[in-house]
């Protein structure tokens, strides 16, 4: 993930070789976001449509490239977290740690394992700042019911602004730390 290459680069003093280059924090941030992200993206491609439709023979009901554009808006929000999460850490295992605090109960209150109906309203109001969350209602309302823009529209502005602010928040920390 983008967020260990990161905290690897921090480790390794190559961060501060790429913070002399003539490219900006935030070219660096976003050239590491879209180069995991569009190998996933694709990756998820491949599989909705050669595993699930082809050999699983699965039926979806919504349009797939609506999907896709809710992975990609996914992937910039967690991706984003993951950079955050490194600009917190002071070396990879401490990463490897927050990923583990952070992570695991985001997977797991997200709604796609257990309904979030089922869960104390203060740990659906707390989910909401979850990009997971925003992604299962995405997937579940498209594939499962066919739902187009006109319903998914909230939860992609949802997946985008959480994907903003993280980046943001990531910007003044991603500076040469002094170890």
């Amino acid at each position: 993930p983008p967020g260990a290459a990161l905290s690897g680069e921090r480790e390794h003093g190559t961060l501060e070789h790429l913070l002399v280059m003539p490219v900006t924090p935030t070219e660096i941030m976003l050239s590491k976001i879209w180069s995991m992200g569009l190998v996933v993206l694709l990756a998820t491609g491949m599989s909705l449509v050669f595993v699930v439709h082809r050999a699983l023979n699965v039926p979806t009901q919504g349009s797939s490239l609506l999907f896709l554009a809710g992975a990609a808006l996914h992937l910039f929000a967690t991706t984003s977290m993951g950079i955050f999460l490194a600009t917190l850490a002071r070396s990879m295992p401490q990463f490897g740690m927050l990923l583990i605090l952070v992570l695991l109960p985001m997977q797991m209150l997200s709604g796609g394992s257990t309904p979030r109906e089922s869960m104390p309203l203060a740990v659906q109001y707390i989910m909401n700042f979850a990009p997971t969350t925003h992604f299962v209602q995405i997937g579940q309302a498209i594939l499962y019911r066919g739902a187009g823009m006109e319903v998914v529209w909230k939860y992609f502005i949802g997946l985008f602004g959480l994907g903003r602010a993280l980046f943001l928040l990531s910007r003044p920390p991603f500076r040469p730390s002094v170890n």
